[in-house]
């Protein structure tokens, strides 16, 4: 049954066209990746599939009576009802009968009357049927199941205006899937979630009953949770009837097939203007001129014209990221010894060590709060511990990409952040900047109004001219979409230094970092493998 159907969309955004003659049809119970560059329209085809806004041309029809629900990057929401209210509000029609319930239940206790008993009884029993059958019974039990799952029971008491924006994104998130609509649409859901967190919605996914639309660059969550992949490039949606694996082998193929058609027939087409121009040349050198041959071209000629000539497959532009070191550092890069850490009372590390030597590639994972960023603002000497001893080798130079960016001045344009890490004229720092997909006007812009993704590619561009030796990422995939992902991966395969990460990002961790180090408890375990390694054996350990 098909729940959702576009046909022959076009849509614009200031003056611009997101996408032309789009159509696309979504059946029940189906769950989809919809994949894209930055820029490529997603979040834009969300808002149309949710009826948000209306295409400018072209028509989109639902479901007689579906429900559908979004959830937005940022979600905007009334600011004091508490986020246990918030949640508890999608039972607001079970709440209702269970306080009719309740007050039917005090007028038995008294009635005496057995006709009005009767009447009682009668209405007392039709509301709990109802009641049962929307899940009145199972209310609690689901509302715990979904705040446990995305760890946000430290934040049911709080007020929405007290969130971050991060935890926005998870309230409402699990909000949705409290609500169980028909046609659920997500965007980006695992940008702040960690990764027991991720795991568990991964698993809901697999049960949920409605059709779903996911935006994601979460690779590994994308070849877990979907059926099948659409990806919208240059306007255009390209279907895959698999999950995000399938859809890599299947459009290098596609891709492939496409850039052999495109040639031979760019070779035919130049073969047939050769053979048109001798044919006049002939014709013309001919005393009188040849009439036939002039006939024959004229054939050849039409025949070229009704020739539907195919467009050249286009080619991604993706950030030219690659990191070099100035000089090398020592064998023993960073030496952690018994170091203790406690914040707001809470215990972070307890007598933690940690060994690091040159050209390691070692990841640091755990659940949110473990203590990830407060070990690598040790590290780097931003914070002192309470106990303990941190060294840095012979030679050490660190670049460290913060989770947040909070080493970008946000006052200062593109090309000022740029200029200040790197001693180059302004014609200089403009080329350098292109390389990072920031173009023409956009190095005027303010680092305050880019977006994460922005943000990040940015920071990236002044690591990799800084040139330091040993790399502290917090986080470095965020907000990127999968181009610049693999761009990232392939400059740190490359980089002959050290690179120490915290991720949540189970790709990026299996294919990058044959060493595990598992924050939990203020303890740090090393693992001699890559994430999903470690977490084999701390399940066997278990």
């Amino acid at each position: 049954m098909i729940v959702c159907q576009m046909h022959a969309c076009t849509q614009q955004l200031g003056g611009k066209t997101i996408f032309e003659q789009v159509s696309w049809e979504m059946k029940q119970g189906e769950r989809v990746g919809l994949i894209g560059r930055n820029g490529e329209g997603k979040t834009t085809l969300l808002h149309l599939l949710a009826g948000r806004t209306a295409p400018q041309a072209g028509t989109i029809s639902w479901k007689k009576d579906i429900r559908v629900g979004l959830l937005e990057q940022r979600p905007v929401r009334a600011g004091e009802k508490s986020v246990l209210a918030i949640l508890s509000d999608v039972f607001a029609e079970v709440q209702a009968l269970a306080e009719r319930m309740q007050v039917l239940e005090q007028q038995l206790a008294v009635e005496k009357d057995e006709n009005r008993l009767a009447r009682l009884l009668n209405e007392y029993g039709k509301l709990q049927e109802r009641f049962a059958a929307q899940g009145g019974y199972e209310q609690d039990a689901v509302i715990r199941r979904v705040t446990d799952g995305l760890q946000l029971n430290d934040l049911l008491g709080k007020q929405w205006h007290m969130l971050s924006g991060g935890e926005r994104t998870k309230v409402g998130l699990a909000q949705l899937l409290l609500q169980q609509p028909d046609l659920l649409l997500l965007d980006e859901p695992t940008n702040h979630l960690d990764l027991p967190a991720i795991e568990w919605l991964t698993d809901w996914m697999r049960h949920y009953e409605g059709t779903v639309v996911i935006v994601s660059h979460d690779r590994t969550f994308l070849d877990e949770a979907v059926q099948s992949i659409v990806e919208i490039e240059q306007g255009k949606l390209h279907h895959y009837h698999g999950n995000y694996s399938y859809y890599v082998e299947e459009k290098e193929a596609r891709v492939l097939l496409q850039f052999k058609q495109y040639e031979d027939q760019q070779k035919k087409i130049k073969k047939m203007r050769a053979t048109i121009k001798r044919l006049k040349e002939w014709a013309n050198r001919a005393n009188p001129p040849n009439a036939g041959m002039h006939r024959q071209a004229k054939s050849m000629e039409k025949a070229l014209a009704k020739i539907e000539q195919l467009e050249r497959p286009p080619q991604e532009k993706a950030m030219a990221l690659s990191f070099a070191e100035q000089k090398r550092s020592g064998q023993d890069v960073l030496r952690i010894d018994g170091v203790e850490k406690t914040i707001a009372g809470n215990h972070i590390l307890r007598g933690t060590t940690l060994s690091v030597r040159h050209r390691e590639r070692l990841a640091i994972v755990g659940g949110n709060g473990a203590g990830k960023s407060t070990l690598l603002r040790l590290l780097l000497g931003q914070d002192e511990p309470d106990a303990g001893d941190i060294q840095l080798g012979s030679g050490v130079s660190c670049g460290y990409l913060s989770q947040h960016h909070q080493e970008l001045d946000e006052t200062q344009t593109v090309l000022e952040a740029f200029r200040a890490s790197c001693a180059v004229t302004e014609g200089e720092a403009r080329g350098k900047l292109a390389q990072f997909l920031f173009y023409g006007h956009d190095v005027f812009q303010k680092v305050a109004q880019l977006s994460g993704g922005e943000k990040m590619r940015l920071r990236l561009a002044q690591l990799m001219y800084e040139k330091h030796n040993v790399l502290i990422l917090d986080e470095p995939t965020n907000h990127l979409d999968i181009a610049s992902k693999e761009a990232l991966e392939e400059a740190l395969v490359l980089f002959p230094g050290t690179v120490v990460v915290v991720s949540h990002d189970r790709y990026f961790l299996n294919k990058l970092f044959p060493v595990t180090c598992w924050l939990e408890d203020g303890k740090l375990t090393r693992y001699e493998g890559n994430f999903a390694y470690a977490r084999m054996k701390r399940e066997a350990n278990a």
